[in-house]
């Protein structure tokens, strides 16, 4: 490894020195009463290349390579602008004029194909979120951004994970059906995963499967989070909030540079604290009080203009002193919200630590990039977990059994290469690959005390002790081309082949009270082998360079495994299935009116799923067993629109409808099979809508000090939690607002979610167990900007 890192580098250096035809490009930045912008990033796109406007507005760019390249340019308080500019080796001049933001909707850049492109131009159905949107939105959690995204639903199981679905392809297992990447790093299971949001930069949400380019899990599609990175301005930020419940939010960042335009240093953290929703009604307790700190660090060096390397550290302390605050059922969480009745309390710890180093080169005969990333996740519980969500003494789990379990490690490595910025060819491309190793011991013991009868046990007073330990590793290798046809027309094709192997090891132990365990399974294990290939094809049509069209086939998968261990004979251990197949068939327009005052984008699909992995929760171990048990179909439509017609008037509306239901669908149940083909697929509300309305109005004339005011209304349509479709959510509403005045350096905001205290099943498991959506909150929050 260390031999091909050197040759890498030597063919970088080699490539650098016999660069020909560098140039520079410069320019003005004014807005359009043209005043000079200052402070405004002015990027080429693809490169390293940047440069931000002094207090004339001038910026500029120098040893640039002669070719075809996009200038993005952004400011605060002004849209952000594409420049398409074609340099021949003389320098030129390129001057650039920005509309107030009020005025004009911003033009969004992208990495939905692994290269930097405007959101409009690229052919697949994307949601996107800028800085200014996850603020406006107060999404502080992945799982915030349902229906907000169309088609899109998150919500967590009790243990603060995200299950998350896209168009009815929904997260049932520890593998997702939605796979999400934080800076440019595969989050690669719920258990490294941090739903936190945090210092983000914008999120970009592909709908659809992406196996092509993302791989494994990516069959639903693909969360892409960037955080914010340093420059060459010194720049931060704080934040206090504080709200109901005893809300407490204090967030504080700083990046600068080390050495101006070799080294930049980002530090930035937030901590997060309330004093929980839930009572525990057994013991007249807060149930669910919780915090959490979540850093985020950078460390970037410019070795030159062409090769830059990034080190990221991301490390997440969670505290919840009441995980899984569920109900025994959906009419006991209804009929007594945000109450539970549990005897046995405990303490969640949840340390994840993420770490990745970046190397990117950016050449005139292509462009490269290399992403290391490992990460860890430590979760126990320090008491038992009340297994039966009762007052009876039943049943709970155990899993604190040391520091050598549950603990899970992940490694991945991906190199990308691609066609250099500066390309004037037709033909653009992408080609990589991709591998990982992931270990994860976990050992869970199911404790029958004194009131076990009442579940069914004719023994009490044990504890049934289950090891598991799996190891799976796995590579793949992708490429993407798009042939620019003519002005009009462009074909994209790619294909990517992932290989697998996983192995588990099993042991069981039976453990009567005050005793020592019995084995009762010596240990053993299983193998299993698994592949995929992933294709798409698109064809784009331009009907002008505003209104762009696009048909598309698309694959994704969700990785094969192999069963644990439980308690339950009838679910025998290491039972291998296979990867779950989602073919989908898509339609769609992109569309802006009125100079880019008004966007509309809207997309139709069709999705079958093959193979579909159908999860058991076996209880009261709390393990799912997962088979290949049916066929699904998903279909339906969806919208997004963006508009500022009048100056200072936002809106936006994003609407989605999805229609899925299985064509064949056989689970096993009390030993007999039961055929549940035609029903509806779970946690898939069949309706999605948000619609947002904001008004901003400058006090003084000047964009430098407003008055926001806000508000939004979420709709989700009928909902089922189990595969028998017995526990169902009638469509509900839900209502945002917030008021407040932002000016260049501070922001105060009075908000307030769930305004009419809506109570509404927002999780359930098959068994019953559930618990409700967030409450009436309400608080101000403060910010400054330096």
């Amino acid at each position: 490894m260390k031999k091909l890192f050197t040759l890498l580098f030597i063919l970088f250096v080699y490539c650098s020195a016999n660069a020909q035809n560098l140039t520079t490009v410069s320019g003005v930045v004014t807005s359009t009463k043209s005043q000079p912008v200052a402070g405004a990033t002015v990027t080429l796109l693809n490169t390293n290349y940047s440069a931000v406007t002094n207090s004339a507005g001038k910026y500029t760019i120098k040893g640039v390579s002669a070719g075809k390249y996009t200038l993005h340019i952004s400011c605060i308080a002004y849209a952000a602008t594409n420049q398409s500019i074609t340099l021949n080796g003389q320098q030129q001049t390129v001057n650039i004029q920005l509309s107030d933001a009020n005025n004009r909707l911003d033009e969004v850049v992208v990495t939905a194909q692994k290269r930097e492109e405007e959101v409009q131009q690229v052919p697949i159905s994307i949601s996107t979120l800028s800085a200014k949107d996850v603020q406006a939105y107060r999404l502080q959690n992945l799982k915030d951004i349902t229906a907000v995204v169309p088609n899109l639903y998150s919500a967590g199981p009790g243990d603060n994970r995200n299950v998350t679905g896209i168009r009815g392809i929904a997260t049932t297992s520890y593998d997702p059906a939605v796979v999400t990447y934080i800076d440019g790093v595969n989050q690669f299971s719920l258990d490294t995963y941090i739903p936190q949001l945090f210092d983000v930069e914008r999120i970009e949400v592909l709908r659809g499967p992406q196996g092509t380019l993302y791989g494994r899990n990516a069959l639903g599609g693909v969360i892409n989070v960037i955080t914010k990175q340093p420059t060459n301005e010194t720049s931060g930020f704080a934040g206090l909030e504080f709200g109901n419940y005893g809300e407490q939010r204090y967030s504080l960042g700083l990046r600068t540079p080390l050495i101006k335009d070799k080294l930049f240093l980002g530090v930035a953290g937030t901590y997060s604290g309330f004093d929980g929703f839930y009572t525990n009604v057994f013991n007249n307790t807060k149930f669910d009080k919780q915090h959490f700190f979540l850093g985020n660090y950078y460390l970037k060096f410019l070795a030159s203009q062409k090769l830059t390397f990034t080190l990221n550290v991301k490390n997440y302390e969670n505290r919840n002193n009441g995980p899984f605050q569920l109900a025994a059922s959906p009419a006991d969480a209804l009929s007594m919200p945000f109450k539970v009745d549990q005897n046995a309390t405990t303490k969640m710890i949840d340390n994840i630590f993420n770490a990745s180093l970046s190397a990117n080169y950016t050449g005139s005969s292509f462009n490269f990039t290399s992403v290391s990333s490992y990460q860890e996740n430590y979760r126990y519980y320090t008491n038992p977990i009340d297994g039966d969500f009762s007052p009876l003494d039943a049943v709970s789990i155990i899993n604190n059994y040391g520091n050598d379990w549950n603990k899970v490690k992940v490694g991945t490595q991906e190199f990308r290469f691609s066609s250099p910025a500066s390309s004037q060819s037709p033909l653009k491309w992408t080609a990589g690959l991709y591998g990982f190793y992931r270990y994860s011991p976990t050992k869970t013991g199911t404790h029958f005390g004194a009131d076990a009868a009442a579940v069914g046990s004719p023994i009490n007073n044990f504890t049934s002790i289950n090891t598991n330990i799996e190891r799976n590793y796995g590579a793949a290798a992708f490429g993407q081309v798009v042939y620019t046809i003519d002005p009009k027309w462009d074909v994209t094709a790619g294909l990517r082949y992932d290989v697998e192997h996983k192995k588990e090891e099993v042991k069981g132990e039976f453990q009567p009270d005050g005793q020592s365990a019995i084995v009762t399974r010596p240990d053993t294990s299983s193998t299993a082998n698994f592949n995929a290939f992933t294709p798409k094809v698109t064809v784009a049509y331009h009907l002008t360079d505003n209104d762009n069209l696009f048909g598309s086939y698309s694959r994704g998968f969700r990785a094969g495994g192999i069963s644990q261990l439980g308690s339950d004979p009838s679910q025998p251990p290491l039972y291998a299935y296979k990867p779950e197949y989602s073919d989908n068939y898509e339609v769609g327009s992109k569309n802006t009116f009125l100079n880019k005052r008004l966007r509309v984008n809207i997309s139709a699909f069709y999705t079958l799923v093959n193979n579909a992995q159908v999860p058991t929760l076996i209880l009261p171990d709390a393990i799912t067993v997962t088979k290949n048990a049916g066929k699904l179909n998903s279909k339906g439509i969806e919208a997004e629109i963006a508009a500022t017609l009048l100056k200072g008037f936002d809106i936006d509306y994003n609407f989605g409808y999805t229609h899925a239901r299985y064509t064949d669908l056989n689970v096993a149940n009390n030993g007999q099979v039961l055929n549940l083909k035609g029903n509806h697929q779970v946690y898939t509300p069949d309706v999605t809508s948000m619609l947002a309305l904001q008004y901003t109005y400058e006090l003084n004339g000047t964009p430098n000090v407003q008055l926001i005011a806000r508000g939004e209304w979420r709709y989700l349509g009928n909902e089922y939690f189990d595969l028998a479709n017995q526990i169902e959510q009638k469509a509900y509403s839900l209502f945002n607002a917030h008021i407040g005045v932002s000016t260049k350096r501070f922001d105060v905001f009075l908000w307030g979610s769930n305004l009419a205290d809506k109570h509404y099943l927002d999780y359930a498991y098959d068994f019953g167990a559930s618990h409700l959506g967030n409450p009436r909150t309400y608080g101000v929050s403060l910010r400054t900007n330096f």
